[in-house]
Protein backbone atom coordinates (compact mmCIF):
# COMPACT_ATOMS: atom_id res chain seq x y z
CA UNK A 1 0.00 0.00 0.00
CA UNK A 2 1.28 3.44 -0.97
CA UNK A 3 1.17 5.66 2.12
CA UNK A 4 1.49 9.43 1.79
CA UNK A 5 3.50 11.50 4.25
CA UNK A 6 1.39 13.99 6.15
CA UNK A 7 1.93 16.87 8.58
CA UNK A 8 -1.14 18.08 10.49
CA UNK A 9 -2.10 20.09 13.58
CA UNK A 10 -5.23 20.58 15.67
CA UNK A 11 -6.10 23.12 18.39
CA UNK A 12 -7.02 22.67 22.03
CA UNK A 13 -10.25 24.04 23.43
CA UNK A 14 -11.63 26.27 26.15
CA UNK A 15 -15.19 26.71 27.39
CA UNK A 16 -16.02 30.38 27.00
CA UNK A 17 -19.36 30.20 28.82
CA UNK A 18 -21.72 27.46 29.97
CA UNK A 19 -19.56 25.19 32.13
CA UNK A 20 -21.79 22.60 33.82
CA UNK A 21 -24.97 24.26 32.54
CA UNK A 22 -24.82 22.09 29.42
CA UNK A 23 -25.50 19.02 31.60
CA UNK A 24 -28.88 20.56 32.34
CA UNK A 25 -29.94 21.39 28.79
CA UNK A 26 -28.42 24.87 28.58
CA UNK A 27 -26.18 26.47 25.96
CA UNK A 28 -22.40 26.21 26.21
CA UNK A 29 -19.88 27.96 23.97
CA UNK A 30 -16.62 26.14 23.28
CA UNK A 31 -13.77 27.88 21.45
CA UNK A 32 -10.51 26.74 19.89
CA UNK A 33 -7.22 27.68 21.50
CA UNK A 34 -4.25 28.73 19.44
CA UNK A 35 -2.17 26.17 21.31
CA UNK A 36 -1.85 23.22 18.98
CA UNK A 37 -0.91 19.59 18.76
CA UNK A 38 1.36 18.72 15.82
CA UNK A 39 1.64 15.33 14.13
CA UNK A 40 4.12 14.21 11.50
CA UNK A 41 3.48 10.94 9.64
CA UNK A 42 6.24 9.43 7.56
CA UNK A 43 6.09 6.33 5.39
CA UNK A 44 9.00 3.94 6.06
CA UNK A 45 10.36 0.62 4.80
CA UNK A 46 11.27 -0.78 8.21
CA UNK A 47 8.45 -3.32 8.43
CA UNK A 48 7.38 -1.63 11.66
CA UNK A 49 4.85 0.85 12.97
CA UNK A 50 6.31 3.38 15.40
CA UNK A 51 4.94 6.22 17.49
CA UNK A 52 7.11 8.96 18.95
CA UNK A 53 5.66 11.07 21.82
CA UNK A 54 8.31 13.59 22.95
CA UNK A 55 5.95 15.22 25.49
CA UNK A 56 6.03 12.05 27.60
CA UNK A 57 9.45 10.82 26.45
CA UNK A 58 8.02 7.74 24.72
CA UNK A 59 9.05 5.92 21.54
CA UNK A 60 7.32 2.61 20.74
CA UNK A 61 7.58 0.23 17.77
CA UNK A 62 5.71 -2.91 16.72
CA UNK A 63 6.25 -5.38 13.88
CA UNK A 64 3.59 -5.50 11.17
CA UNK A 65 3.12 -9.25 11.59
CA UNK A 66 2.33 -9.05 15.30
CA UNK A 67 -0.13 -6.21 14.73
CA UNK A 68 -1.90 -8.14 11.96
CA UNK A 69 -2.73 -10.90 14.46
CA UNK A 70 -4.76 -8.43 16.54
CA UNK A 71 -7.31 -7.59 13.87
CA UNK A 72 -10.76 -9.20 14.42
CA UNK A 73 -12.50 -10.61 11.37
CA UNK A 74 -15.21 -7.99 11.89
CA UNK A 75 -12.83 -5.05 11.42
CA UNK A 76 -14.57 -2.20 9.54
CA UNK A 77 -13.54 -1.02 6.11
CA UNK A 78 -11.68 2.26 6.22
CA UNK A 79 -14.48 4.38 4.73
CA UNK A 80 -16.89 3.26 7.45
CA UNK A 81 -17.17 4.54 11.00
CA UNK A 82 -19.03 2.07 13.15
CA UNK A 83 -19.58 1.82 16.87
CA UNK A 84 -16.41 1.23 18.83
CA UNK A 85 -15.28 -2.37 18.20
CA UNK A 86 -15.08 -3.89 21.71
CA UNK A 87 -13.23 -6.98 20.48
CA UNK A 88 -10.44 -4.93 18.92
CA UNK A 89 -10.24 -2.75 22.05
CA UNK A 90 -10.01 -5.86 24.23
CA UNK A 91 -7.21 -7.35 22.11
CA UNK A 92 -5.28 -4.09 22.12
CA UNK A 93 -5.59 -3.72 25.90
CA UNK A 94 -4.20 -7.23 26.31
CA UNK A 95 -1.47 -6.48 23.79
CA UNK A 96 -0.15 -3.46 25.67
CA UNK A 97 -0.82 -4.99 29.11
CA UNK A 98 -3.59 -2.79 30.56
CA UNK A 99 -6.40 -5.29 31.16
CA UNK A 100 -6.96 -3.96 34.71
CA UNK A 101 -8.53 -0.76 33.39
CA UNK A 102 -5.86 1.66 34.62
CA UNK A 103 -4.61 3.80 31.76
CA UNK A 104 -1.83 6.36 32.04
CA UNK A 105 -1.17 9.00 29.37
CA UNK A 106 1.16 6.73 27.41
CA UNK A 107 -1.27 3.80 27.40
CA UNK A 108 -4.21 5.98 26.34
CA UNK A 109 -2.19 7.50 23.50
CA UNK A 110 -1.01 4.06 22.39
CA UNK A 111 -4.48 2.51 22.46
CA UNK A 112 -6.05 5.34 20.46
CA UNK A 113 -3.29 5.24 17.84
CA UNK A 114 -3.32 1.48 17.35
CA UNK A 115 -7.12 1.34 17.25
CA UNK A 116 -7.46 3.97 14.51
CA UNK A 117 -4.46 2.59 12.58
CA UNK A 118 -5.73 -1.01 12.58
CA UNK A 119 -9.32 0.02 11.89
CA UNK A 120 -8.34 2.05 8.83
CA UNK A 121 -5.71 -0.28 7.37
CA UNK A 122 -6.75 -3.65 8.82
CA UNK A 123 -8.80 -4.83 5.84
CA UNK A 124 -5.68 -4.79 3.63
CA UNK A 125 -1.93 -4.69 3.85
CA UNK A 126 -0.63 -2.86 6.92
CA UNK A 127 1.74 -0.05 5.95
CA UNK A 128 5.04 0.65 7.63
CA UNK A 129 5.11 4.16 9.08
CA UNK A 130 6.29 6.39 11.92
CA UNK A 131 4.04 8.91 13.64
CA UNK A 132 5.55 11.68 15.79
CA UNK A 133 3.29 13.86 17.95
CA UNK A 134 4.13 16.92 20.04
CA UNK A 135 1.74 19.28 21.77
CA UNK A 136 1.83 22.82 23.12
CA UNK A 137 -1.09 21.82 25.36
CA UNK A 138 -0.55 20.61 28.93
CA UNK A 139 -2.19 17.24 29.57
CA UNK A 140 -4.91 16.77 32.16
CA UNK A 141 -5.68 20.50 32.35
CA UNK A 142 -9.12 20.41 30.70
CA UNK A 143 -7.86 22.00 27.48
CA UNK A 144 -8.75 19.17 25.11
CA UNK A 145 -5.23 17.81 24.66
CA UNK A 146 -6.44 14.23 24.12
CA UNK A 147 -9.02 15.39 21.56
CA UNK A 148 -6.43 17.42 19.63
CA UNK A 149 -4.28 14.27 19.59
CA UNK A 150 -7.18 12.11 18.36
CA UNK A 151 -8.09 14.64 15.66
CA UNK A 152 -4.49 14.71 14.41
CA UNK A 153 -4.35 10.90 14.36
CA UNK A 154 -7.63 10.65 12.45
CA UNK A 155 -6.70 13.30 9.89
CA UNK A 156 -3.20 11.99 9.22
CA UNK A 157 -4.14 8.29 9.03
CA UNK A 158 -7.23 8.96 6.88
CA UNK A 159 -5.09 11.07 4.56
CA UNK A 160 -2.30 8.48 4.45
CA UNK A 161 -4.80 5.72 3.65
CA UNK A 162 -6.40 7.68 0.81
CA UNK A 163 -9.81 7.79 2.53
CA UNK A 164 -9.63 11.59 2.31
CA UNK A 165 -7.67 13.66 -0.16
CA UNK A 166 -4.53 15.69 0.48
CA UNK A 167 -5.74 19.31 0.49
CA UNK A 168 -2.27 20.88 0.48
CA UNK A 169 -1.31 22.09 -3.00
CA UNK A 170 2.11 23.08 -4.24
CA UNK A 171 3.19 26.45 -2.77
CA UNK A 172 0.46 26.25 -0.08
CA UNK A 173 1.55 26.71 3.51
CA UNK A 174 -1.59 25.29 5.13
CA UNK A 175 -4.82 23.80 3.86
CA UNK A 176 -8.07 22.39 5.23
CA UNK A 177 -10.39 19.59 4.15
CA UNK A 178 -13.93 19.96 2.82
CA UNK A 179 -16.96 19.66 5.10
CA UNK A 180 -17.65 16.01 4.29
CA UNK A 181 -14.06 15.01 5.00
CA UNK A 182 -14.00 17.04 8.22
CA UNK A 183 -17.06 15.10 9.36
CA UNK A 184 -15.19 11.84 8.70
CA UNK A 185 -12.15 13.13 10.61
CA UNK A 186 -14.38 14.14 13.51
CA UNK A 187 -16.09 10.73 13.59
CA UNK A 188 -12.80 8.84 13.82
CA UNK A 189 -11.44 11.33 16.37
CA UNK A 190 -14.51 10.65 18.50
CA UNK A 191 -13.59 6.95 18.40
CA UNK A 192 -10.19 7.87 19.82
CA UNK A 193 -11.85 10.00 22.52
CA UNK A 194 -14.14 7.09 23.46
CA UNK A 195 -11.10 4.87 23.99
CA UNK A 196 -9.43 7.52 26.15
CA UNK A 197 -12.42 8.85 28.11
CA UNK A 198 -15.15 6.21 27.81
CA UNK A 199 -18.16 8.50 27.36
CA UNK A 200 -17.06 11.90 25.98
CA UNK A 201 -19.49 14.63 24.95
CA UNK A 202 -17.90 15.06 21.52
CA UNK A 203 -17.35 18.79 22.08
CA UNK A 204 -13.56 18.60 22.38
CA UNK A 205 -12.96 16.66 19.16
CA UNK A 206 -15.49 18.86 17.31
CA UNK A 207 -13.58 22.01 18.35
CA UNK A 208 -10.32 20.35 17.28
CA UNK A 209 -11.83 19.50 13.91
CA UNK A 210 -13.69 22.69 13.01
CA UNK A 211 -11.96 25.28 15.20
CA UNK A 212 -13.51 28.68 15.81
CA UNK A 213 -16.48 28.49 18.16
CA UNK A 214 -19.11 25.82 18.67
CA UNK A 215 -22.53 26.02 20.26
CA UNK A 216 -23.40 22.97 22.32
CA UNK A 217 -27.03 22.38 23.34
CA UNK A 218 -28.86 19.18 24.26
CA UNK A 219 -26.20 17.01 22.64
CA UNK A 220 -26.21 18.97 19.37
CA UNK A 221 -22.97 20.64 18.28
CA UNK A 222 -23.26 23.57 15.87
CA UNK A 223 -20.10 25.23 14.50
CA UNK A 224 -20.53 29.00 14.23
CA UNK A 225 -19.56 30.27 10.80
CA UNK A 226 -17.57 33.32 11.87
CA UNK A 227 -15.96 34.38 15.14
CA UNK A 228 -13.40 37.08 15.88
CA UNK A 229 -9.89 36.11 16.91
CA UNK A 230 -9.56 37.22 20.54
CA UNK A 231 -6.33 37.59 22.50
CA UNK A 232 -6.29 35.94 25.91
CA UNK A 233 -4.03 34.86 28.71
CA UNK A 234 -4.41 31.19 29.51
CA UNK A 235 -3.48 30.28 33.08
CA UNK A 236 -3.07 26.80 34.52
CA UNK A 237 -3.40 26.95 38.31
CA UNK A 238 -1.96 23.41 38.41
CA UNK A 239 -4.59 22.53 41.05
CA UNK A 240 -5.79 18.98 40.24
CA UNK A 241 -9.53 18.38 40.05
CA UNK A 242 -12.03 15.67 39.14
CA UNK A 243 -14.65 16.59 36.53
CA UNK A 244 -16.84 13.74 37.76
CA UNK A 245 -16.78 15.03 41.36
CA UNK A 246 -17.47 18.62 40.31
CA UNK A 247 -20.40 17.66 38.07
CA UNK A 248 -21.87 15.64 40.95
CA UNK A 249 -21.40 18.62 43.28
CA UNK A 250 -23.41 20.88 40.98
CA UNK A 251 -26.18 18.28 40.64
CA UNK A 252 -26.38 17.90 44.41
CA UNK A 253 -26.72 21.66 44.87
CA UNK A 254 -29.46 21.83 42.25
CA UNK A 255 -31.36 19.00 43.95
CA UNK A 256 -30.99 20.66 47.35
CA UNK A 257 -31.88 24.21 46.27
CA UNK A 258 -33.86 23.90 42.99
CA UNK A 259 -35.66 27.26 43.35
CA UNK A 260 -32.29 29.00 43.80
CA UNK A 261 -30.11 27.09 41.35
CA UNK A 262 -32.52 26.86 38.41
CA UNK A 263 -32.49 30.66 37.89
CA UNK A 264 -28.67 30.56 38.12
CA UNK A 265 -28.55 28.01 35.29
CA UNK A 266 -31.03 30.07 33.28
CA UNK A 267 -28.79 33.11 33.78
CA UNK A 268 -25.69 31.19 32.60
CA UNK A 269 -27.68 30.13 29.53
CA UNK A 270 -28.54 33.79 28.87
CA UNK A 271 -24.87 34.75 29.30
CA UNK A 272 -23.86 32.20 26.64
CA UNK A 273 -26.54 33.44 24.23
CA UNK A 274 -25.63 37.11 24.80
CA UNK A 275 -21.93 36.35 24.30
CA UNK A 276 -22.71 34.52 21.06
CA UNK A 277 -24.69 37.55 19.83
CA UNK A 278 -21.88 39.99 20.67
CA UNK A 279 -19.22 37.84 19.01
CA UNK A 280 -21.41 37.54 15.91
CA UNK A 281 -21.75 41.34 15.79
CA UNK A 282 -17.96 41.67 16.01
CA UNK A 283 -17.56 39.73 12.75
CA UNK A 284 -19.96 41.82 10.68
CA UNK A 285 -19.46 45.39 11.94
CA UNK A 286 -16.55 47.49 13.21
CA UNK A 287 -15.33 46.24 16.59
CA UNK A 288 -15.72 48.86 19.30
CA UNK A 289 -14.67 49.23 22.90
CA UNK A 290 -18.29 48.62 23.89
CA UNK A 291 -18.09 45.08 22.51
CA UNK A 292 -15.17 44.40 24.83
CA UNK A 293 -16.95 46.11 27.74
CA UNK A 294 -19.87 43.70 27.37
CA UNK A 295 -17.59 40.66 27.06
CA UNK A 296 -15.75 41.68 30.24
CA UNK A 297 -19.02 42.12 32.14
CA UNK A 298 -20.22 38.70 30.97
CA UNK A 299 -16.94 37.14 32.11
CA UNK A 300 -17.33 38.65 35.59
CA UNK A 301 -20.98 37.63 35.93
CA UNK A 302 -20.28 34.09 34.73
CA UNK A 303 -17.40 33.66 37.17
CA UNK A 304 -19.62 34.75 40.09
CA UNK A 305 -22.27 32.25 38.97
CA UNK A 306 -19.70 29.47 38.83
CA UNK A 307 -18.69 30.23 42.41
CA UNK A 308 -22.38 30.07 43.40
CA UNK A 309 -22.58 26.67 41.68
CA UNK A 310 -19.73 25.44 43.89
CA UNK A 311 -17.03 24.92 41.28
CA UNK A 312 -14.73 27.79 42.23
CA UNK A 313 -11.42 27.44 44.04
CA UNK A 314 -9.14 29.83 46.01
CA UNK A 315 -6.52 29.51 43.25
CA UNK A 316 -9.06 30.69 40.68
CA UNK A 317 -10.08 33.56 42.99
CA UNK A 318 -6.40 34.54 43.14
CA UNK A 319 -6.21 34.47 39.35
CA UNK A 320 -9.21 36.80 39.07
CA UNK A 321 -7.89 39.18 41.75
CA UNK A 322 -4.38 39.37 40.28
CA UNK A 323 -5.61 40.16 36.78
CA UNK A 324 -8.25 42.63 37.99
CA UNK A 325 -5.53 44.74 39.63
CA UNK A 326 -4.20 45.20 36.07
CA UNK A 327 -7.68 46.05 34.74
CA UNK A 328 -8.17 42.59 33.16
CA UNK A 329 -11.11 40.22 33.56
CA UNK A 330 -10.84 36.45 34.10
CA UNK A 331 -12.94 33.35 34.60
CA UNK A 332 -12.39 29.63 34.93
CA UNK A 333 -12.69 27.35 31.92
CA UNK A 334 -13.71 23.72 32.05
CA UNK A 335 -14.93 21.88 35.13
CA UNK A 336 -13.48 24.32 37.67
CA UNK A 337 -12.29 23.34 41.13
CA UNK A 338 -8.80 24.37 40.01
CA UNK A 339 -7.57 23.70 36.51
CA UNK A 340 -7.40 26.60 34.05
CA UNK A 341 -8.72 30.11 33.62
CA UNK A 342 -8.82 32.58 30.73
CA UNK A 343 -8.22 36.33 30.82
CA UNK A 344 -9.51 38.56 28.02
CA UNK A 345 -7.01 40.99 26.49
CA UNK A 346 -8.30 44.05 24.68
CA UNK A 347 -6.59 45.15 21.41
CA UNK A 348 -5.22 48.23 23.15
CA UNK A 349 -3.88 46.37 26.19
CA UNK A 350 -0.27 47.51 26.60
CA UNK A 351 2.48 44.91 26.18
CA UNK A 352 3.94 45.93 29.54
CA UNK A 353 0.62 45.21 31.26
CA UNK A 354 0.48 41.78 29.62
CA UNK A 355 4.06 40.90 30.55
CA UNK A 356 3.60 42.15 34.11
CA UNK A 357 0.39 40.17 34.54
CA UNK A 358 2.02 36.99 33.24
CA UNK A 359 4.87 37.46 35.70
CA UNK A 360 2.44 38.16 38.58
CA UNK A 361 0.61 34.90 37.82
CA UNK A 362 3.83 32.93 37.53
CA UNK A 363 4.88 34.35 40.90
CA UNK A 364 1.70 32.75 42.28
CA UNK A 365 3.02 29.37 41.09
CA UNK A 366 0.81 29.23 38.01
CA UNK A 367 1.73 28.52 34.38
CA UNK A 368 0.62 31.29 32.03
CA UNK A 369 0.73 31.87 28.27
CA UNK A 370 -0.49 34.57 25.93
CA UNK A 371 -2.46 33.01 23.10
CA UNK A 372 -5.72 33.52 21.20
CA UNK A 373 -9.09 31.87 20.78
CA UNK A 374 -11.17 31.37 17.66
CA UNK A 375 -8.42 30.06 15.39
CA UNK A 376 -8.67 27.34 12.70
CA UNK A 377 -9.38 23.68 13.35
CA UNK A 378 -7.41 20.74 11.99
CA UNK A 379 -5.21 21.61 9.03
CA UNK A 380 -2.45 20.16 6.92
CA UNK A 381 0.90 21.95 6.87
CA UNK A 382 3.86 22.20 4.59
CA UNK A 383 7.00 21.67 6.72
CA UNK A 384 8.09 25.23 5.93
CA UNK A 385 4.96 26.60 7.68
CA UNK A 386 5.73 24.85 10.98
CA UNK A 387 7.78 26.54 13.67
CA UNK A 388 11.42 25.51 13.59
CA UNK A 389 11.42 24.34 17.20
CA UNK A 390 8.44 22.05 16.54
CA UNK A 391 10.20 20.45 13.58
CA UNK A 392 13.33 19.92 15.64
CA UNK A 393 11.35 18.15 18.39
CA UNK A 394 9.44 15.91 15.99
CA UNK A 395 12.55 14.98 14.03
Amino acid sequence: MLVKDCFVSAPGKAILHGEHAVVHGKVALAVSLNLRTYLQLKATTTGKVCINLPNIDTFLCWGLFELKQLIPYSCARREEVKLLDPELVRRLREFIGVTNGNLDTCNMATLAFLYIYLSLFGSGELPSLTVSVWSELPTGAGLGSSAAYSVCLAAALLCASGAIHTPLKELDHTARWCQEELELINSWAFQGEMIIHGNPSGVDNAVGTWGGMLRFLAGKIIPLSKVPLLRILLTNTKVPRSTKVLVARVKDKINKFPSIMTPVLDSVDAISCTCEKVLSEMTCEPITGEHYNILEELIDINQHHLNVMGVGHPALDTLCQVTLTRGLHSKLTGAGGGGCGITLLRPETDAFVVQSTVQDLRDCGFDCWETSIGGPGVQQHSPSSVKKEVLEILN
